[in-house]
């Protein structure tokens, strides 16, 4: 693994945009714009170091779904702060009924410098962004740039041919529905889902736009409805599941959840049981069941223990998006328990390459390895002002 520099293309900017990335510009605090997407530096991998690592994701995520069904069998939602009795049986239900629901694509956060294992810093398997740029304006540039290359990304066909092989679990006779938040400023969540709508369609797929804040529901069928009142009988969401069942609408959520069985009315895709998944306290369960295992980070629930005075501890809310809340400890320094939920991971800095911190974001599609996106940050917590430099495999 290795940052080497390179003069970004004539017109980068609107290239990319072109290519679906409509946020290539990041706005700081002193009102400046600065490149988000930042071809000014790559990333270069062998191609043993990346078959090594495509391993590693692929283990990390069989060892995650072993640690999902320890939570179900274990009853163990209170340690996720899922404390909602019907919410625990929604999730529970539908990790049972697994088969029967599409499931498509998740992240791993991973601390990787080139030398030592990679380590696990999160799993975001529910609504992961940085999708758009892993999959498409890097393969570009990539093709642009180093004719010939290779790229540790199958991002795009994985994609279409997950929705092929799930196409049969998709309620007939209705379009497949995908929504995103109008809350949205920046335009990534809703790019992403433009990305996925498009390779559902690729793979056949019947589709429909809509916004979460549009759904709406009808009273007398017990049904929730598009702008037109038609029945939304399946709908991929970049909308949290703790939001989806804490909203206004949440309990028609719960009463209407088609997990599999037919007897509701709108199948959700992320299924409800990705909720074990992207929850931070995962990584202290996985901890529980895999001690020691080489692509773990020490992590405990009840307070960063031997933490605080070893390595030093990073303190994770269960629940977040791009670094919020995130506290970082260095070693030697009396402990401090959060009063709210959190996960204590032990402190792990994110190597630095010329002064550049960076995490690699390693895909999931189904159940397979996927892809690569590399995102840099000036500090410890990868946060809303990270950059994202493209790779190759030479």
């Amino acid at each position: 693994m290795e940052r080497r520099t390179l003069t970004p293309r004539p017109g980068w900017q609107q290239t990319v945009e072109e290519q679906g990335l409509i946020y290539p510009l990041t706005r700081y605090p002193d009102d400046t714009l600065r490149p988000y997407w930042d071809e000014s530096a790559y990333y270069v991998f062998s191609l043993p170091e990346v078959e090594a690592l495509e391993e590693v994701v692929e283990e990390l995520h069989r060892m995650c779904l072993a640690a999902a069904a320890h939570i179900v069998e274990r009853d163990r939602f209170g340690d996720l702060g899922i404390t909602d009795p019907r919410v625990a049986e929604a999730v529970a239900e539908a990790w049972q009924r697994r088969s029967e629901l599409p499931s498509l694509y998740g992240r791993f956060d991973l601390r990787y410098d080139g030398t030592g294992p990679a380590k696990l810093l999160e799993y975001n398997a529910d609504t992961p962004t940085s999708l758009v740029e892993a999959a498409s304006p890097q393969w570009f540039w990539m093709e642009e740039r180093f004719p010939g290359a290779d790229q540790w990304n199958s991002l795009h066909e994985r994609l279409v041919d997950a929705w092929k092989k799930q196409s049969a679990l998709l309620p007939p006779g209705s379009p497949l529905y995908f929504a995103h938040s109008a809350a949205d400023e920046l335009g990534e969540d809703l790019m992403t889902v433009a990305y996925l709508k498009e390779t559902a369609e690729q793979a056949g797929l019947e589709t429909d736009w809509i916004a979460m804040e549009e759904i709406g529901w009808d009273r007398l069928s017990g049904r929730f409805v598009d702008k037109q009142l038609r029945f939304i009988r399946s709908c991929f969401k970049l909308y949290p599941w703790e939001w989806l069942t804490t909203d206004r609408f949440g309990v028609h959520v719960l009463d209407t959840l088609d997990n599999g069985g037919g007897t509701g009315s709108t199948l959700w895709i992320e299924p409800a049981w990705k909720m074990l998944l992207s929850n931070k306290a995962l990584l202290a369960i996985l901890w529980e069941l895999y001690p020691h295992h080489p692509n773990l980070l020490p992590a405990h629930l009840d307070g960063p223990r031997e933490l605080a005075t070893t390595a030093g501890y990073v303190a994770k809310p269960l629940l977040g998006r791009e670094g919020a809340g995130v506290t970082v400890h260095e070693p030697g320094n009396a402990p401090v328990i959060r009063e709210e939920p959190c996960c204590y991971q032990e402190l792990a800095p994110l190597p630095s390459f010329d002064g550049n911190r960076v995490v690699l974001g390693a895909w999931v599609v189904e159940h397979e390895s996927a892809g690569l996106g590399i995102r840099e940050s000036s500090g410890l917590v990868t946060d809303e002002y990270a950059r994202f430099l493209p790779h190759v495999i030479l």
